[in-house]
């Protein structure tokens, strides 16, 4: 029998996902889950009616703190109605772009505080600190999965769930979480354009990918040069 699921939100849920709940370390681009969590806590704060996105821009509806204390810190942290240059909206790939690390690392802190991970601080060759991040009750995270997987099995039939796939595979993450083979992951992938936040997410993963290429193509040039 899985542990119950407490109420997550889905930057909770999306983490819970991603982190392998033993080591605690990412099981995608720990930049591209960045950008994943920064996309999933708007949905969130659009379900509950606080923004809205139109135009590629997130709208302020409702600046008003919500019960959650990450989601208030969030949600501050948007432009309020009438405030700056564009009235109480942002651009949402630069949004997600420039705060996914600042949004994912409250996220995590809301997370061991609320005692679902544990904090653990590891050094890089003895020297740099890094931190990870496995769970506090293995068996919540295979909860989590188990509820993702029956959701996937029946189609995603709630917002809910078909935001979660859509972030789930633009940052990445289906080949790691998805039951239904091939399949399924190509329907997780037909979701991204339809989430407004996904998209959001799966461009700035785009960018970074044709970033390396020419950082690769420009390096191996140099190195080719006065060959042959």
């Amino acid at each position: 029998m899985t542990a119950p699921v407490p109420e997550l939100t889905l930057p909770e849920e999306l983490l819970l996902l991603a982190l392998d709940p033993r080591r605690g370390s990412p099981c995608c681009s720990g930049r591209s889950l960045e950008y994943g969590t920064a996309g999933a806590v708007l949905r969130e704060l659009e379900l509950q009616g606080r923004v809205t996105g139109e135009g590629g821009r997130i709208r302020v509806l409702d600046p008003l703190a919500p019960p959650d204390p990450f989601l208030a810190q969030v949600l501050g942290s948007l432009s309020a109605p009438g405030a700056g240059r564009y009235p109480g909206d942002a651009d949402t790939r630069r949004w997600v772009r420039q705060t996914g690390r600042y949004v994912q690392e409250l996220c995590l802190e809301h997370l061991v505080r609320r005692s679902v991970l544990r904090k653990e601080t590891h050094r890089f060759l003895g020297l740099l600190p890094y931190h990870r991040h496995p769970a506090a009750d293995p068996a919540l995270s295979l909860a989590v999965r188990d509820r993702f997987a029956a959701a996937e099995a029946a189609g995603f039939p709630d917002p809910r769930g078909r935001t979660l796939a859509a972030l789930v595979s633009a940052v990445g993450l289906s080949g790691a979480v998805a039951r239904g083979g091939l399949r399924s992951r190509w329907t997780m992938q037909g979701l991204v354009d339809e989430e407004w936040t996904a998209h959001a997410v799966h461009r700035n993963v785009r960018q970074d990918r044709a970033n390396r290429r020419r950082g690769s193509h420009l390096s191996g040039g140099g190195g080719s040069s006065g060959g042959d």
